[in-house]
This record gives C-alpha cells, sequence and structure tokens, in this order.
C-alpha cells in the first residue's frame, strides 16, 4: 500500500487544494492530510479552526471516494524537529507531496521521497485570494468545491472573517 502525505493550512480548503489530491489519489492508496498551523483560528490569514477544516476536506473528499485521513498539526517552530514531529502525529507514508521549499527541504534531509506536482492556477486558487473576495464580498464560492461552501455557510465563516478582520480603530468615533 502507497501512502502520501501533503500538508497546508487549507484556509480555506479549494479547488486547488482538490485538484493536487485527486492527482494524488491516482498515485496513492491513501493520502494523509496535514492541517497545518492547527492552533491558529479566528485571525484574518487563519480564519477557521483545525475542526472546521477537517469537515471542509472531510466533505469535499468523501464526494470524490479518495481515501484520506486529516490529521490537524499543530505549527513547531523547531525545523530541526519537524519532521520526526509530523511522523510521530500521523499514519506511516511513503512519499510527500509539497511545492513549499523548506517542506521539501527538510523531508529530502530526513531521507524520505519528495514529489514536487504542479500548482493548480495558483493566483486563483489561494487562500489569500479567497478571503480577499470574502471581505470585498465578491465571488469567492467558484474557488471552492460545494462542500466548502456549505461548511463556511454552517459556521458563518464570512462574518467572522470580517469580524476578525477589524481592528479596535474600527470602533473610534
Amino acid at each position: 500500500m502507497r501512502r502520501a502525505f501533503y500538508i497546508g493550512r487549507f484556509q480555506p480548503f479549494h479547488l486547488g487544494h482538490y485538484s493536487l489530491i485527486k492527482d494524488i489519489a491516482r498515485d496513492a492508496d491513501e493520502v494523509v492530510i496535514g492541517i497545518g498551523s492547527a492552533q491558529k483560528s479566528h485571525e484574518p490569514k487563519n480564519p477557521f479552526t483545525a475542526g472546521e477544516r477537517v469537515m471542509m476536506i472531510k466533505h469535499a473528499l468523501e464526494d470524490a471516494g479518495i481515501k484520506h485521513y486529516a490529521i490537524p498539526l499543530e505549527d513547531l517552530q523547531r525545523n530541526a524537529v519537524w519532521v520526526s514531529h509530523i511522523i510521530s502525529m500521523t499514519p506511516p507514508f511513503d512519499v510527500v507531496y509539497s511545492n513549499n521549499p523548506l517542506v521539501v527541504r527538510l523531508f529530502q534531509e530526513s531521507g524520505i521521497l519528495v514529489e514536487q506536482p504542479p500548482m493548480y492556477q495558483r493566483e486563483g486558487y489561494s487562500g489569500s485570494e479567497i478571503r480577499k473576495r470574502m471581505l470585498r464580498g465578491e465571488d469567492w464560492k467558484s474557488l471552492v468545491p460545494a462542500a466548502v461552501i456549505d461548511v463556511i455557510d454552517e459556521i458563518d465563516g464570512v462574518n467572522r472573517l470580517k469580524s476578525v478582520s477589524k481592528s479596535d480603530k474600527d470602533y473610534r468615533d
């Protein structure tokens, strides 16, 4: 059995992530998805909780029939031991998929095979772009799977993002 690992913040999970994971699933029997910065939420760059991101991923991928594990992973501010931390928190995996230079380097230094897949329309399919569109009231729903829209609607995610993006200056007269 071949098991692959892919990590991201998924703030939110979007069609770029979805497309990449579908491609990974063609080469692997199971995909271990690391939800990075799991301790962060209710911030402009990280509005969604780890549990909400698990829901986004689970619902988006179950429709595609992709066998996966979504594992929340808190940040560890020590790169020299980061790979060991990841390995201790996830099911075993044979290959890592990433384009993040630090992630690639750390796993390669640990002797783990790393594949660098092509990115999918990186300019549009980015969490930053989606969050900006949410804040501006522009179309963001075309950039995420339908299941993710449902989760964000369920948790009132757009209004949360708008709320946490305000500063105390917004409340001064």
